[in-house]
């Protein structure tokens, strides 16, 4: 998938744009840089079809902004944020903006290849999308209610701890419950995870 495939890459640091532009290049993605939200709506008309990595903090419009903006001009391109560690309530709102997916940093290469492929072969696929949905509202549907409270728990950026807390027992059973949730809604990450509850338009509380 990744041979020719368009990758625009938005980031106000130029040591991420060029380690991005060399790992993406080696992959066989096609990339453009760009070093800012602004910038790459410029240009936005006059390109095809792929996909948007765009960091979520930059100064000037940022990566939430830029969601907003591509969504109300009905995009039709996917897009994955790039997310500092901690950034999951953030990463949350992204995604209800209209964001694919997201990478927390530092991420793996293989993970972000991965989740760019994805995106491109998803991104405009309406029917796969809508089947996708109705498959993970019953992964949701198979949980019980204190899987819920814990998938509730971890959209809203806690820990295991704070969940715990939160539900007066231990962190251990807590760690239980999360592996439940897991294996249940057939996540490999917390990313992947984060992604499928959006998808099924789960409310963090």
């Amino acid at each position: 998938m990744s041979h020719n495939a368009h990758v625009y890459v938005i980031d106000d640091d130029p040591s991420m744009r060029d380690s991005l532009d060399f790992l993406l290049g080696a992959a066989g993605f096609d990339v453009s840089l760009f070093d800012g939200a602004t910038s790459f709506l410029k240009a936005h008309t006059d390109l095809g079809f792929g996909c948007v990595l765009s960091d979520v903090r930059m100064p000037g419009m940022d990566g939430m902004d830029l969601l907003r903006q591509l969504k109300a001009k009905a995009s039709a391109l996917p897009v994955i944020i790039m997310t500092g560690h901690g950034d999951i309530p953030l990463a949350v709102e992204a995604m209800k903006l209209g964001a694919f997916d997201f990478v927390e940093k530092p991420f793996e290469d293989e993970r972000l290849i991965g989740a760019i492929n994805t995106a491109l072969q998803q991104g405009g696929d309406k029917t796969k999308g809508d089947a996708l949905t109705r498959d993970i509202a019953a992964r949701v549907a198979s949980l019980s209610l204190r899987e819920r409270q814990v998938l509730d728990g971890l959209l809203a950026g806690l820990s295991n701890k704070q969940i715990a807390r939160d539900h007066g027992i231990s962190p251990r059973t807590i760690e239980v419950y999360r592996a439940n949730v897991m294996t249940k809604m057939q996540a490999r990450s917390l990313s992947e995870l984060i992604r499928l509850a959006v998808k099924a338009n789960i409310q963090a509380d």
